[in-house]
């Protein structure tokens, strides 16, 4: 999904890149990370992040974070497209055997996690051991990991000990089981239950990043088991600072291996990026300096003034800066300033949380007070107002430029003020003396929308759903919280009516429908939605490559969406990204959340 293309990456495609030796972008040959330490690079986050334990967050903003510091068996290419995964720290792509079950993974040899005291003063070598362990965290129940759905029910041998940790309150990391299994230092064997075309991809999301064991128990806290507050990982940076909510600074990891940078254009935009960079000694800059700026116009402002180095225009700033032809206004361009515009792999939602007694259940009635939202929200409007026309309408849980998304669908829940007021006449949510509907049974009706922060966009939104909810007699109040808080309540299903989105973690649509898979309550289904008919054709998919079968198969669940009405899917953002001339190299990449180890800075003059 890069500038004035689509992404996509065929499960075929995949299949063929999988068991086959090449050569990757990344080396091993510098022993020391060839970062300069005067080159900083100043970024802003529009809201905070919520800590650094990769079994514990799932926010892209925190994700930043654990891309820079821990690091995955796999990755993608900064330029390829479609997008291409490679080695990051596997020597190649998994060996897989012919029932689609055993992989077989072989690692670098000579990685070494950042020095930290607990390391005793020796240098620490990444092993199979480490892999092992950290996906065994994602799986243990007493830390109830928001990323469990990586893994759950994939691994063999996996449910009996997880099992015994559910009975006993104790995990035991140290029992083999026939699912995970290290034959030597340096190679790691996954057998699945089922074949599952996606499972290279999942083993390139940030919380597979491998941990230290000795790292986890020594800085955990008591209470969650999560080490939030200091990363220790292999990757090419460390956290040096953090002010949490406000300020995160990250230095070159000086026991990084470094590599090469040789990555090829994909497109004739990207020959001038592979001029600026081919062959330099990668990361080039040594300190990321992350501060949080809620108002996205005080950022916007930061930028213009120098005090930011990349800039992620949202809201009503793209407007600001770019034509309608999406290139950047003549005011900007003659500065220097560069533009980087994809359309986003994700998707923008409204939901309703089904546990909810006031919103949730199965009952005809309270599908028809959810379906009546729907139809009265207009996604037009949140298009123009809200987004500014940086947008476009979405009308499935898939997005554009992912594996499944089908052009041609259309949802069945149309946006008719008149048709929910009809709807909800039916099913007798009458309109009361003060002028809003009220329950079948007469007792007042009144829907909590949660702000996930108290930002100015966020009120618009709040007050753009309550006119359109007060257009079929419906009252609104809105309560927001503190970002963090809000993606606890979502977690534990306390949630009423929120708006979300979901970013792809890979480009294929199994990433989008678990949103609403029963068994992801409490980790990413936060609509809290589970309906059998769902979950058995949600797994029938992830044993089909991508094609007119699986497609079918999404279709269908798609239709189960719109029917129930947990969600209303509403757009596909673009991301519009800016950089001050002095940045070299960036290109925004439509699956890993950070770029700057593959950039580099000028300094200033």
């Amino acid at each position: 999904m890069k500038q004035n293309f689509k992404l996509s990456i065929s499960r075929m495609g995949l299949a063929l890149l999988v068991g086959t030796t090449f050569a990757s972008a990344v080396s091993t040959a510098i022993a020391k990370s060839p970062a300069d330490p005067k080159k900083v690079l100043r970024y802003a986050f529009p809201v905070a992040e919520t800590g650094f334990d990769p079994v514990a967050v799932q926010d892209l903003y925190s994700a930043h974070i654990l891309y820079s510091v821990f690091e995955t068996l796999y990755t993608y290419d900064y330029l390829a497209s479609p997008a291409k995964l490679v080695p990051n720290t596997a020597v190649a792509l998994p060996e897989v055997s012919a029932d689609g079950l055993t992989y077989t993974i072989r690692l670098k040899k000579g990685i070494y996690f950042a020095s930290d005291p607990v390391f005793k003063g020796k240098r620490r070598e990444l092993t199979s051991a480490d892999y092992a362990y950290s996906y065994k965290r994602l799986l243990d129940p007493n830390l109830r990991s928001p990323n469990s759905w990586l893994f759950e029910d994939k691994i063999d041998g996996m449910d009996a000990l997880i099992q015994q940790a559910s009975k006993t309150g104790k995990f035991n990391y140290d029992q083999p089981i026939s699912g995970i299994q290290t034959p030597d230092s340096y190679t790691l064997v996954i057998r699945l239950k089922e074949p599952n075309h996606n499972f290279p991809m999942l083993l390139a999301h940030q919380p597979t990043g491998a941990v230290a064991r000795e790292v986890i128990e020594h800085y955990r806290d008591k209470t969650t088991g999560y080490a939030m507050a200091h990363p220790v990982g292999t990757g090419p940076y460390v956290l040096a600072h953090w002010t949490p909510g406000s300020r995160i600074i990250l230095k070159a990891n000086s026991d990084y291996r470094g590599f090469t940078w040789n990555f090829k254009a994909s497109s004739p935009d990207e020959q001038k990026i592979v001029q600026q960079m081919q062959g330099k000694k990668m990361p080039q800059i040594g300190v990321i300096d992350i501060r949080v700026i809620e108002e996205s116009q005080s950022g916007w402002l930061a930028f213009q003034k120098d005090g930011l180095d990349l800039f992620t225009l949202d809201g009503e700033l793209p407007a600001q800066a770019i034509q309608q032809d999406g290139s950047l206004k003549p005011e900007l361009a003659k500065k220097g300033v560069q533009l980087s515009r994809i359309p986003d792999p994700s998707i923008d939602y409204l939901y309703w949380n089904i546990q909810n007694p006031v919103v949730g259940g199965f009952g005809k009635d309270k599908i028809a007070l959810r379906r009546a939202m729907s139809m009265a929200i207009s996604k037009e409007k949140f298009i123009s107002i809200l987004a500014k026309g940086n947008a476009k309408k979405l009308e499935s849980p898939i997005p554009y430029g992912v594996a499944g998304h089908d052009p041609d669908y259309k949802s069945s829940v149309p946006y008719s003020v008149k048709a929910a007021n009809l709807l909800l006449d039916r099913y007798n949510y009458k309109v009361g003396a003060d002028g809003w509907r009220r329950f079948p049974d007469g007792k007042p009706l009144v829907i909590e929308f949660m702000p996930s922060t108290s930002s100015a966009r966020s009120m618009q939104m709040a007050e753009l759903l309550k006119k359109d909810l007060g257009n079929i007699k419906i009252n609104m109040v809105s309560k927001p919280v503190p970002f963090a808080e809000g993606l606890k309540a979502e977690k534990q299903c306390k949630t009423m009516f929120k708006a979300s989105a979901w970013i792809a973690d890979y480009p294929d649509a199994d990433n989008f429908m678990q949103l609403f898979y029963g068994k992801n309550i409490h980790a990413t289904n936060h609509t809290c939605f589970k309906l059998p008919e769902y979950d058995r054709l949600y797994e029938q998919t992830l044993k089909l490559d991508d094609g007119p079968e699986r497609d079918m198969l999404y279709r269908k669940m798609s239709r189960l969406l719109e029917f129930y009405s947990p969600v209303q899917f509403m757009s596909t953002r673009y991301r519009t990204v800016v950089a001050q001339p002095r940045v070299l190299g960036y290109k925004k990449h439509p699956i890993l959340p950070a770029e700057w180890m593959y950039i580099d800075i000028q300094d200033k003059k």
